[in-house]
Protein backbone atom coordinates (compact mmCIF):
# COMPACT_ATOMS: atom_id res chain seq x y z
CA UNK A 1 0.00 0.00 0.00
CA UNK A 2 1.14 3.53 -0.18
CA UNK A 3 1.97 5.86 2.56
CA UNK A 4 -0.14 8.63 3.41
CA UNK A 5 1.22 12.32 2.17
CA UNK A 6 -1.47 12.96 4.87
CA UNK A 7 -2.09 11.62 8.28
CA UNK A 8 -6.13 12.69 9.72
CA UNK A 9 -5.98 10.99 13.25
CA UNK A 10 -7.48 10.96 16.57
CA UNK A 11 -10.92 12.38 14.65
CA UNK A 12 -14.18 11.25 14.28
CA UNK A 13 -14.98 10.18 10.94
CA UNK A 14 -18.23 10.52 9.19
CA UNK A 15 -17.48 8.54 6.32
CA UNK A 16 -20.78 9.21 4.49
CA UNK A 17 -21.00 5.55 3.55
CA UNK A 18 -22.33 2.30 4.79
CA UNK A 19 -18.73 1.74 7.03
CA UNK A 20 -20.36 5.02 8.89
CA UNK A 21 -17.23 5.65 11.14
CA UNK A 22 -13.71 5.33 12.01
CA UNK A 23 -10.91 7.57 13.28
CA UNK A 24 -8.17 8.24 10.80
CA UNK A 25 -7.81 8.62 7.56
CA UNK A 26 -5.06 8.59 5.17
CA UNK A 27 -4.40 10.45 2.05
CA UNK A 28 -1.69 10.02 -0.57
CA UNK A 29 -1.95 12.57 -3.75
CA UNK A 30 -4.98 13.44 -4.62
CA UNK A 31 -6.97 10.25 -3.21
CA UNK A 32 -7.64 9.23 0.04
CA UNK A 33 -6.20 5.15 0.78
CA UNK A 34 -7.13 4.40 3.87
CA UNK A 35 -10.40 4.82 6.53
CA UNK A 36 -10.51 2.66 9.50
CA UNK A 37 -8.58 2.40 13.03
CA UNK A 38 -5.56 4.38 14.04
CA UNK A 39 -3.09 1.44 14.72
CA UNK A 40 -3.91 0.77 11.08
CA UNK A 41 -2.92 4.37 9.81
CA UNK A 42 -0.11 4.37 11.80
CA UNK A 43 2.09 2.02 9.29
CA UNK A 44 1.05 4.57 6.48
CA UNK A 45 3.29 6.98 8.30
CA UNK A 46 6.92 8.28 7.15
CA UNK A 47 8.84 11.04 7.66
CA UNK A 48 7.70 13.11 5.08
CA UNK A 49 3.77 12.62 6.08
CA UNK A 50 1.88 15.75 7.22
CA UNK A 51 0.28 14.83 10.41
CA UNK A 52 -3.38 16.74 11.14
CA UNK A 53 -4.68 15.87 14.92
CA UNK A 54 -8.44 16.68 14.88
CA UNK A 55 -8.40 16.40 18.33
CA UNK A 56 -12.03 14.69 18.57
CA UNK A 57 -13.48 16.45 15.97
CA UNK A 58 -15.14 15.55 13.50
CA UNK A 59 -13.60 14.62 9.53
CA UNK A 60 -16.21 15.31 6.80
CA UNK A 61 -16.68 14.56 3.15
CA UNK A 62 -15.79 18.03 2.05
CA UNK A 63 -18.67 19.90 1.95
CA UNK A 64 -20.49 20.82 -1.71
CA UNK A 65 -22.27 24.06 -2.19
CA UNK A 66 -24.87 23.11 -4.94
CA UNK A 67 -26.34 25.88 -5.59
CA UNK A 68 -23.79 29.58 -5.61
CA UNK A 69 -22.79 32.24 -7.79
CA UNK A 70 -19.19 32.28 -7.39
CA UNK A 71 -18.07 35.24 -9.22
CA UNK A 72 -20.75 37.60 -8.42
CA UNK A 73 -20.20 36.52 -4.95
CA UNK A 74 -16.15 37.14 -4.86
CA UNK A 75 -16.77 40.75 -6.12
CA UNK A 76 -19.37 41.68 -3.41
CA UNK A 77 -17.30 40.63 -0.42
CA UNK A 78 -16.07 44.31 -0.11
CA UNK A 79 -19.61 46.10 -1.07
CA UNK A 80 -21.37 46.87 2.25
CA UNK A 81 -23.21 44.48 4.07
CA UNK A 82 -27.01 45.41 5.45
CA UNK A 83 -27.95 41.94 7.18
CA UNK A 84 -29.40 42.05 10.38
CA UNK A 85 -29.86 46.23 9.89
CA UNK A 86 -32.98 47.61 11.08
CA UNK A 87 -34.89 51.08 10.85
CA UNK A 88 -33.71 53.97 9.20
CA UNK A 89 -31.49 55.46 11.65
CA UNK A 90 -29.06 52.57 11.80
CA UNK A 91 -29.73 52.20 8.06
CA UNK A 92 -28.72 56.00 7.47
CA UNK A 93 -25.31 55.18 9.69
CA UNK A 94 -24.33 52.55 7.54
CA UNK A 95 -24.91 53.98 4.52
CA UNK A 96 -23.43 57.78 5.30
CA UNK A 97 -20.69 55.92 6.67
CA UNK A 98 -19.49 53.67 3.40
CA UNK A 99 -20.01 56.69 1.21
CA UNK A 100 -18.18 58.91 2.96
CA UNK A 101 -15.07 56.52 2.66
CA UNK A 102 -15.85 56.35 -1.19
CA UNK A 103 -16.24 59.71 -2.25
CA UNK A 104 -14.89 58.96 -6.00
CA UNK A 105 -17.01 56.10 -6.10
CA UNK A 106 -19.16 56.46 -9.61
CA UNK A 107 -21.43 53.70 -7.97
CA UNK A 108 -22.00 52.73 -4.22
CA UNK A 109 -23.50 49.68 -3.70
CA UNK A 110 -24.94 47.49 -0.47
CA UNK A 111 -26.52 44.25 -0.17
CA UNK A 112 -28.48 42.30 2.29
CA UNK A 113 -31.27 44.52 2.63
CA UNK A 114 -34.58 42.86 3.76
CA UNK A 115 -38.09 43.92 2.34
CA UNK A 116 -38.64 44.97 5.71
CA UNK A 117 -35.45 46.88 6.50
CA UNK A 118 -37.40 50.00 7.58
CA UNK A 119 -40.38 48.27 9.37
CA UNK A 120 -43.33 46.02 7.66
CA UNK A 121 -45.54 48.98 7.08
CA UNK A 122 -43.68 50.91 5.47
CA UNK A 123 -41.25 50.12 1.92
CA UNK A 124 -37.82 51.66 0.95
CA UNK A 125 -38.60 54.79 -1.71
CA UNK A 126 -35.41 57.06 -3.47
CA UNK A 127 -36.79 59.66 -1.18
CA UNK A 128 -35.40 57.56 2.20
CA UNK A 129 -32.44 57.03 0.30
CA UNK A 130 -31.81 60.83 -1.03
CA UNK A 131 -31.52 61.72 2.63
CA UNK A 132 -28.85 59.31 3.21
CA UNK A 133 -26.57 59.85 0.27
CA UNK A 134 -28.12 63.02 -1.40
CA UNK A 135 -25.76 63.62 -4.76
CA UNK A 136 -23.81 60.42 -5.69
CA UNK A 137 -25.48 57.34 -7.32
CA UNK A 138 -26.19 54.75 -4.56
CA UNK A 139 -28.29 51.18 -5.03
CA UNK A 140 -28.72 48.66 -2.03
CA UNK A 141 -29.88 45.01 -2.77
CA UNK A 142 -32.85 42.88 -1.00
CA UNK A 143 -31.01 39.35 0.15
CA UNK A 144 -32.62 37.17 -2.95
CA UNK A 145 -30.68 40.09 -5.55
CA UNK A 146 -34.32 40.52 -7.31
CA UNK A 147 -34.99 43.65 -5.75
CA UNK A 148 -33.17 46.94 -5.87
CA UNK A 149 -33.91 50.44 -4.51
CA UNK A 150 -31.83 53.14 -5.96
CA UNK A 151 -32.20 57.03 -5.13
CA UNK A 152 -32.77 60.06 -7.22
CA UNK A 153 -29.42 60.37 -8.49
CA UNK A 154 -28.61 56.90 -9.64
CA UNK A 155 -32.05 56.80 -11.53
CA UNK A 156 -31.34 59.92 -13.04
CA UNK A 157 -28.05 59.25 -13.93
CA UNK A 158 -29.61 55.51 -15.29
CA UNK A 159 -31.63 57.35 -17.57
CA UNK A 160 -34.64 55.58 -15.84
CA UNK A 161 -36.23 58.38 -13.39
CA UNK A 162 -39.25 58.57 -15.52
CA UNK A 163 -39.22 54.62 -16.39
CA UNK A 164 -38.14 52.90 -19.42
CA UNK A 165 -40.14 49.81 -21.03
CA UNK A 166 -39.01 46.77 -19.55
CA UNK A 167 -38.60 42.74 -20.74
CA UNK A 168 -40.75 40.25 -19.34
CA UNK A 169 -40.94 39.75 -15.63
CA UNK A 170 -39.16 43.32 -15.02
CA UNK A 171 -40.65 46.02 -13.29
CA UNK A 172 -39.64 50.20 -12.62
CA UNK A 173 -41.93 50.76 -10.01
CA UNK A 174 -43.37 54.41 -10.68
CA UNK A 175 -44.72 56.71 -8.08
CA UNK A 176 -47.90 58.94 -7.84
CA UNK A 177 -45.70 61.54 -9.26
CA UNK A 178 -45.07 59.84 -12.55
CA UNK A 179 -41.24 59.08 -11.78
CA UNK A 180 -39.69 55.78 -10.49
CA UNK A 181 -40.49 55.63 -6.81
CA UNK A 182 -37.21 53.76 -6.63
CA UNK A 183 -37.54 50.04 -6.30
CA UNK A 184 -35.91 48.33 -9.33
CA UNK A 185 -37.55 44.62 -9.75
CA UNK A 186 -35.49 42.11 -11.38
CA UNK A 187 -32.11 42.28 -13.61
CA UNK A 188 -33.84 44.31 -17.15
CA UNK A 189 -34.96 47.07 -14.25
CA UNK A 190 -31.71 46.88 -12.37
CA UNK A 191 -29.35 46.94 -15.18
CA UNK A 192 -29.09 50.68 -15.96
CA UNK A 193 -27.92 51.13 -12.69
CA UNK A 194 -26.01 48.69 -11.88
CA UNK A 195 -23.82 50.08 -15.16
CA UNK A 196 -22.89 53.43 -13.90
CA UNK A 197 -20.04 51.38 -12.15
CA UNK A 198 -19.13 50.40 -15.63
CA UNK A 199 -17.84 46.91 -16.27
CA UNK A 200 -19.89 44.55 -14.72
CA UNK A 201 -18.14 41.35 -16.12
CA UNK A 202 -18.97 39.25 -12.61
CA UNK A 203 -22.60 39.75 -13.49
CA UNK A 204 -22.72 38.25 -17.68
CA UNK A 205 -23.09 34.72 -16.04
CA UNK A 206 -26.06 35.90 -14.54
CA UNK A 207 -27.64 38.71 -16.68
CA UNK A 208 -26.73 37.59 -20.09
CA UNK A 209 -25.43 34.72 -20.38
CA UNK A 210 -22.56 36.31 -23.09
CA UNK A 211 -19.00 36.76 -23.12
CA UNK A 212 -17.63 40.14 -22.42
CA UNK A 213 -17.81 42.62 -25.05
CA UNK A 214 -14.96 44.14 -25.52
CA UNK A 215 -12.60 41.74 -24.27
CA UNK A 216 -11.02 42.41 -21.48
CA UNK A 217 -7.36 44.24 -21.57
CA UNK A 218 -4.98 41.73 -20.09
CA UNK A 219 -4.97 43.83 -16.77
CA UNK A 220 -8.98 44.05 -16.19
CA UNK A 221 -8.28 39.91 -16.38
CA UNK A 222 -5.69 39.65 -13.60
CA UNK A 223 -8.18 41.78 -11.82
CA UNK A 224 -10.70 39.50 -12.36
CA UNK A 225 -8.30 36.51 -12.03
CA UNK A 226 -8.03 38.14 -8.33
CA UNK A 227 -11.55 38.62 -7.67
CA UNK A 228 -12.29 34.91 -8.80
CA UNK A 229 -8.73 33.36 -6.38
CA UNK A 230 -10.75 35.76 -3.77
CA UNK A 231 -14.24 34.11 -3.77
CA UNK A 232 -12.12 30.64 -3.98
CA UNK A 233 -10.09 31.22 -0.39
CA UNK A 234 -13.61 32.19 1.09
CA UNK A 235 -15.49 28.88 -0.27
CA UNK A 236 -12.67 27.23 1.00
CA UNK A 237 -12.28 28.81 4.31
CA UNK A 238 -15.38 27.51 4.86
CA UNK A 239 -15.12 23.52 4.11
CA UNK A 240 -16.07 24.08 0.66
CA UNK A 241 -14.48 21.41 -1.59
CA UNK A 242 -17.06 21.99 -4.57
CA UNK A 243 -18.98 23.65 -5.84
CA UNK A 244 -21.99 23.65 -8.68
CA UNK A 245 -22.46 27.49 -10.19
CA UNK A 246 -25.62 28.77 -11.09
CA UNK A 247 -24.75 31.33 -13.70
CA UNK A 248 -21.62 31.15 -16.41
CA UNK A 249 -20.38 31.51 -19.37
CA UNK A 250 -17.21 30.63 -21.37
CA UNK A 251 -15.26 33.51 -19.69
CA UNK A 252 -15.74 32.13 -15.76
CA UNK A 253 -14.35 28.62 -17.38
CA UNK A 254 -11.71 30.46 -18.89
CA UNK A 255 -10.82 32.32 -15.51
CA UNK A 256 -10.52 29.67 -13.35
CA UNK A 257 -9.06 27.38 -15.91
CA UNK A 258 -6.50 30.03 -15.93
CA UNK A 259 -6.15 29.67 -12.37
CA UNK A 260 -6.34 25.92 -12.29
CA UNK A 261 -3.08 26.19 -14.60
CA UNK A 262 -1.10 28.40 -12.35
CA UNK A 263 -1.86 27.40 -9.01
CA UNK A 264 -4.74 24.14 -9.17
CA UNK A 265 -8.20 25.26 -8.08
CA UNK A 266 -8.30 25.04 -4.42
CA UNK A 267 -12.09 23.86 -4.74
CA UNK A 268 -13.83 21.99 -7.45
CA UNK A 269 -15.91 24.09 -9.98
CA UNK A 270 -19.11 23.24 -11.97
CA UNK A 271 -19.99 25.78 -14.31
CA UNK A 272 -23.13 25.72 -16.54
CA UNK A 273 -24.24 27.88 -19.48
CA UNK A 274 -27.04 29.89 -18.82
CA UNK A 275 -29.94 29.79 -21.15
CA UNK A 276 -31.98 33.46 -21.56
CA UNK A 277 -35.30 33.83 -23.03
CA UNK A 278 -34.07 36.31 -25.80
CA UNK A 279 -31.81 33.16 -27.21
CA UNK A 280 -31.93 30.77 -30.20
CA UNK A 281 -32.20 26.98 -29.42
CA UNK A 282 -29.53 26.66 -31.87
CA UNK A 283 -27.05 28.60 -29.23
CA UNK A 284 -27.55 25.56 -27.08
CA UNK A 285 -24.45 23.91 -28.86
CA UNK A 286 -22.22 26.75 -26.59
CA UNK A 287 -23.94 24.60 -24.10
CA UNK A 288 -22.15 21.18 -25.68
CA UNK A 289 -19.02 22.97 -26.66
CA UNK A 290 -18.47 24.62 -22.96
CA UNK A 291 -19.11 20.25 -22.01
CA UNK A 292 -16.39 19.28 -24.56
CA UNK A 293 -14.00 21.69 -23.99
CA UNK A 294 -13.86 21.78 -19.49
CA UNK A 295 -14.75 17.87 -18.44
CA UNK A 296 -11.83 17.56 -15.51
CA UNK A 297 -12.12 16.53 -12.38
CA UNK A 298 -11.66 20.11 -10.42
CA UNK A 299 -13.20 21.82 -13.75
CA UNK A 300 -16.61 20.54 -15.59
CA UNK A 301 -19.49 22.15 -17.33
CA UNK A 302 -22.24 19.76 -18.98
CA UNK A 303 -25.50 21.84 -17.24
CA UNK A 304 -27.82 24.27 -18.79
CA UNK A 305 -29.17 27.11 -16.25
CA UNK A 306 -32.85 28.72 -16.24
CA UNK A 307 -34.85 31.14 -14.55
CA UNK A 308 -38.74 30.13 -14.85
CA UNK A 309 -39.69 33.43 -12.30
CA UNK A 310 -38.49 35.72 -9.89
CA UNK A 311 -39.15 35.72 -6.29
CA UNK A 312 -41.93 35.63 -3.72
CA UNK A 313 -40.90 38.70 -1.95
CA UNK A 314 -41.23 40.87 -4.77
CA UNK A 315 -43.91 39.32 -6.33
CA UNK A 316 -42.70 38.00 -9.22
CA UNK A 317 -42.65 34.45 -8.52
CA UNK A 318 -45.06 32.86 -10.66
CA UNK A 319 -48.04 31.01 -8.91
CA UNK A 320 -51.14 28.87 -9.80
CA UNK A 321 -53.35 31.07 -7.77
CA UNK A 322 -52.93 34.38 -7.05
CA UNK A 323 -50.89 35.89 -4.49
CA UNK A 324 -52.69 35.71 -0.60
CA UNK A 325 -52.39 39.48 -0.81
CA UNK A 326 -54.91 41.23 -2.90
CA UNK A 327 -53.04 44.05 -4.18
CA UNK A 328 -49.87 41.91 -5.35
CA UNK A 329 -50.18 40.77 -8.76
CA UNK A 330 -48.78 37.18 -10.15
CA UNK A 331 -45.45 37.23 -11.46
CA UNK A 332 -44.84 36.42 -15.50
CA UNK A 333 -43.23 33.26 -16.34
CA UNK A 334 -39.65 34.22 -18.14
CA UNK A 335 -40.55 30.99 -20.76
CA UNK A 336 -43.56 30.05 -22.04
CA UNK A 337 -44.60 26.29 -21.80
CA UNK A 338 -44.04 25.83 -25.51
CA UNK A 339 -40.77 27.26 -25.24
CA UNK A 340 -39.32 25.91 -21.80
CA UNK A 341 -40.78 22.46 -23.06
CA UNK A 342 -38.44 23.06 -26.68
CA UNK A 343 -35.14 23.85 -24.86
CA UNK A 344 -35.88 21.06 -22.34
CA UNK A 345 -36.04 18.36 -25.03
CA UNK A 346 -33.33 19.74 -27.13
CA UNK A 347 -30.77 20.24 -23.83
CA UNK A 348 -32.00 16.17 -22.97
CA UNK A 349 -31.34 15.13 -26.16
CA UNK A 350 -27.83 16.39 -26.03
CA UNK A 351 -27.10 14.66 -23.23
CA UNK A 352 -26.75 17.97 -21.19
CA UNK A 353 -28.37 18.76 -17.23
CA UNK A 354 -30.54 21.02 -16.95
CA UNK A 355 -30.96 23.44 -14.02
CA UNK A 356 -34.15 25.68 -13.21
CA UNK A 357 -34.98 28.45 -10.92
CA UNK A 358 -38.39 27.84 -10.19
CA UNK A 359 -39.99 28.75 -6.83
CA UNK A 360 -43.69 29.87 -7.10
CA UNK A 361 -45.73 26.65 -7.72
CA UNK A 362 -46.75 27.77 -10.79
CA UNK A 363 -43.08 28.27 -12.23
CA UNK A 364 -42.14 24.49 -10.38
CA UNK A 365 -45.21 22.92 -12.32
CA UNK A 366 -44.12 24.34 -15.92
CA UNK A 367 -40.67 22.80 -15.23
CA UNK A 368 -41.82 19.29 -14.37
CA UNK A 369 -44.00 20.05 -17.51
CA UNK A 370 -40.46 20.80 -19.41
CA UNK A 371 -38.65 17.57 -17.88
CA UNK A 372 -41.82 14.74 -18.83
CA UNK A 373 -41.93 16.25 -22.39
CA UNK A 374 -38.17 15.54 -22.56
CA UNK A 375 -38.26 12.08 -21.32
CA UNK A 376 -41.14 11.29 -24.34
CA UNK A 377 -39.61 12.86 -26.84
CA UNK A 378 -36.33 11.48 -26.32
CA UNK A 379 -36.84 8.34 -24.08
CA UNK A 380 -36.01 7.92 -20.08
CA UNK A 381 -32.69 8.17 -19.10
CA UNK A 382 -30.50 8.71 -15.79
CA UNK A 383 -30.18 12.64 -16.61
CA UNK A 384 -30.70 14.04 -12.96
CA UNK A 385 -32.32 16.73 -13.86
CA UNK A 386 -32.88 19.77 -11.18
CA UNK A 387 -35.50 22.40 -9.92
CA UNK A 388 -33.57 25.28 -7.84
CA UNK A 389 -35.58 26.40 -5.02
CA UNK A 390 -38.93 25.25 -5.10
CA UNK A 391 -40.12 27.41 -2.18
CA UNK A 392 -43.95 26.77 -3.10
CA UNK A 393 -45.42 22.86 -4.97
CA UNK A 394 -48.26 21.88 -6.03
CA UNK A 395 -49.44 19.11 -3.46
CA UNK A 396 -50.58 17.34 -7.40
CA UNK A 397 -46.83 17.67 -8.13
CA UNK A 398 -45.11 16.39 -5.06
CA UNK A 399 -44.79 12.58 -6.32
CA UNK A 400 -43.36 13.87 -10.17
CA UNK A 401 -40.09 14.45 -8.78
CA UNK A 402 -39.42 11.03 -7.81
CA UNK A 403 -41.18 9.93 -10.78
CA UNK A 404 -39.26 11.94 -13.14
CA UNK A 405 -36.03 10.96 -11.42
CA UNK A 406 -35.85 15.22 -11.02
CA UNK A 407 -33.39 16.29 -7.93
CA UNK A 408 -34.88 19.02 -5.74
CA UNK A 409 -32.34 22.09 -5.25
CA UNK A 410 -32.90 23.39 -1.78
CA UNK A 411 -31.60 25.97 0.29
CA UNK A 412 -31.95 25.36 4.09
CA UNK A 413 -31.24 29.43 5.00
CA UNK A 414 -33.58 30.67 2.75
CA UNK A 415 -37.22 29.89 4.84
CA UNK A 416 -38.90 33.12 6.59
CA UNK A 417 -37.72 32.96 9.96
CA UNK A 418 -34.13 31.50 9.33
CA UNK A 419 -30.86 33.09 10.13
CA UNK A 420 -32.38 36.17 10.85
CA UNK A 421 -34.58 36.02 7.90
CA UNK A 422 -37.96 37.53 9.00
CA UNK A 423 -41.73 35.76 8.51
CA UNK A 424 -43.23 38.98 6.59
CA UNK A 425 -44.31 39.37 4.09
CA UNK A 426 -43.27 35.97 2.53
CA UNK A 427 -45.57 34.38 4.85
CA UNK A 428 -48.51 36.86 4.43
CA UNK A 429 -47.72 36.48 -0.04
CA UNK A 430 -48.03 32.73 0.44
CA UNK A 431 -51.10 32.52 2.14
CA UNK A 432 -52.13 29.84 5.08
CA UNK A 433 -53.71 27.30 2.27
CA UNK A 434 -49.93 27.17 0.54
CA UNK A 435 -48.11 26.88 4.01
CA UNK A 436 -47.95 23.31 3.86
CA UNK A 437 -46.64 23.14 0.77
CA UNK A 438 -43.63 25.62 1.25
CA UNK A 439 -39.83 24.92 1.64
CA UNK A 440 -41.29 21.13 1.92
CA UNK A 441 -37.66 19.72 2.19
CA UNK A 442 -39.24 16.68 4.32
CA UNK A 443 -42.55 16.22 2.23
CA UNK A 444 -40.55 16.15 -0.85
CA UNK A 445 -38.03 13.65 0.79
CA UNK A 446 -40.39 11.31 2.32
CA UNK A 447 -41.34 11.12 -1.79
CA UNK A 448 -38.48 9.83 -2.69
CA UNK A 449 -36.92 12.87 -3.92
CA UNK A 450 -33.38 13.28 -3.33
CA UNK A 451 -32.66 16.75 -2.43
CA UNK A 452 -29.54 18.46 -2.97
CA UNK A 453 -28.47 21.85 -0.45
CA UNK A 454 -26.82 24.76 -0.91
CA UNK A 455 -27.15 28.50 0.37
CA UNK A 456 -27.51 30.61 -2.70
CA UNK A 457 -24.40 32.48 -1.97
CA UNK A 458 -24.34 35.70 -2.03
CA UNK A 459 -27.93 35.46 -1.02
CA UNK A 460 -27.22 33.79 1.79
CA UNK A 461 -24.16 32.78 4.29
CA UNK A 462 -22.02 30.66 2.52
CA UNK A 463 -20.98 28.92 5.49
CA UNK A 464 -22.31 24.92 5.14
CA UNK A 465 -22.47 24.63 8.95
CA UNK A 466 -25.09 27.82 8.93
CA UNK A 467 -27.02 25.59 7.14
CA UNK A 468 -26.96 22.55 8.64
CA UNK A 469 -28.03 24.05 11.58
CA UNK A 470 -31.03 25.79 9.88
CA UNK A 471 -31.74 22.07 8.66
CA UNK A 472 -31.85 20.33 11.66
CA UNK A 473 -33.56 23.29 13.63
CA UNK A 474 -36.23 24.35 11.90
CA UNK A 475 -39.98 25.14 13.21
CA UNK A 476 -42.80 25.17 11.99
CA UNK A 477 -44.48 28.44 11.49
CA UNK A 478 -47.57 27.53 12.83
CA UNK A 479 -49.45 24.99 14.83
CA UNK A 480 -50.61 21.83 12.68
CA UNK A 481 -48.15 22.05 9.70
CA UNK A 482 -46.02 19.53 8.71
CA UNK A 483 -42.23 18.64 9.85
CA UNK A 484 -39.95 19.79 7.54
CA UNK A 485 -36.87 19.86 9.71
CA UNK A 486 -33.71 17.22 8.59
CA UNK A 487 -32.34 14.81 10.88
CA UNK A 488 -28.14 15.49 10.69
CA UNK A 489 -27.26 12.61 8.50
CA UNK A 490 -29.65 14.33 5.75
CA UNK A 491 -28.14 17.47 6.26
CA UNK A 492 -24.89 16.13 6.27
CA UNK A 493 -25.93 14.46 2.79
CA UNK A 494 -27.29 17.12 1.24
CA UNK A 495 -24.22 18.89 1.82
CA UNK A 496 -21.78 16.37 0.50
CA UNK A 497 -22.73 12.59 -0.91
CA UNK A 498 -26.15 13.90 -2.46
CA UNK A 499 -24.59 16.96 -3.89
CA UNK A 500 -21.84 14.73 -5.58
CA UNK A 501 -24.52 12.31 -6.76
CA UNK A 502 -26.49 15.72 -8.50
CA UNK A 503 -23.64 16.00 -10.67
CA UNK A 504 -23.18 12.46 -11.41
CA UNK A 505 -19.76 12.51 -9.31
CA UNK A 506 -20.59 10.37 -6.23
CA UNK A 507 -18.17 7.44 -7.33
CA UNK A 508 -15.80 10.11 -7.25
CA UNK A 509 -16.43 12.17 -4.41
CA UNK A 510 -19.16 12.90 -1.89
CA UNK A 511 -17.74 9.91 0.69
CA UNK A 512 -14.66 9.08 2.41
CA UNK A 513 -13.40 5.65 1.12
CA UNK A 514 -10.40 4.55 -0.16
CA UNK A 515 -10.14 5.28 -3.89
CA UNK A 516 -12.09 8.69 -3.63
CA UNK A 517 -10.55 11.79 -4.08
CA UNK A 518 -9.05 13.19 -1.23
CA UNK A 519 -11.90 16.19 -0.11
CA UNK A 520 -12.16 16.33 3.74
CA UNK A 521 -13.06 19.39 5.99
CA UNK A 522 -12.02 18.74 9.54
CA UNK A 523 -14.17 20.80 11.99
CA UNK A 524 -13.42 22.33 15.71
CA UNK A 525 -16.20 19.75 17.60
CA UNK A 526 -17.85 16.55 17.30
CA UNK A 527 -21.22 17.73 15.42
CA UNK A 528 -22.89 14.67 16.42
CA UNK A 529 -22.31 15.78 19.75
CA UNK A 530 -22.81 19.36 20.27
CA UNK A 531 -26.37 20.64 20.53
CA UNK A 532 -28.18 21.50 17.62
CA UNK A 533 -27.99 24.91 18.05
CA UNK A 534 -24.73 24.95 18.71
CA UNK A 535 -23.42 23.14 15.12
CA UNK A 536 -23.44 26.77 13.81
CA UNK A 537 -20.81 27.56 15.98
CA UNK A 538 -18.71 25.01 14.98
CA UNK A 539 -16.02 25.98 11.97
CA UNK A 540 -13.36 24.50 9.72
CA UNK A 541 -10.29 23.86 10.73
CA UNK A 542 -8.87 22.56 7.70
CA UNK A 543 -10.26 21.87 4.43
CA UNK A 544 -8.55 19.54 2.07
CA UNK A 545 -9.29 19.49 -1.65
CA UNK A 546 -7.51 17.10 -4.26
CA UNK A 547 -5.00 15.84 -1.70
CA UNK A 548 -4.05 19.49 -1.05
CA UNK A 549 -4.41 21.67 2.62
CA UNK A 550 -6.64 25.12 1.02
CA UNK A 551 -7.35 26.19 4.40
CA UNK A 552 -6.09 26.01 7.82
CA UNK A 553 -7.04 28.35 10.82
Amino acid sequence: MKQADILIVNARVLTLDEGGRCEAVAIAGNEIIFAGDREGASGLRHNGTRMIDAQGGTVLPGFIEAHMHIFSGAAELDQLHLTGVKGFTELADKVGAYARGKPQAKLLVAQGADYTILGTEERVTRHHLDRMVPDQPFMMFSPDHHTAWANTAALEKAGILKGRDMPVGCEIVMGGDGLANGELREGGAIDPVRMLAGAVRERLGLETGGEPSPLPSPEERADDRAIMRRGLAHCARHGITSFHNMDGNFYQLELLDEIDREEGLPVRARIPFHMKNFMKLSELEKASEMHRRFHSDRLRSGFVKLFMDGVIDSGTAVMVEPYAVASVKNGDPLFTAEHFNEIAVEADRRGLQIAVHAIGDGAVNSVLNGYEAAAKANGRRDSRHRIEHIEVVLPSDIARFAELGVVASMQPPHPPGTMGLPLEPTLGLIGDDRLPYAYAWQTLRKAGTRLAFASDWPVSDINPLCGIHAAVTRKAWKKGLPEQKQSLADALAGYAADGAWTEFMEDRKGRIVPGMLADIVVLSGDIETVAPEEIDKLTPVVTICDGRITYEG
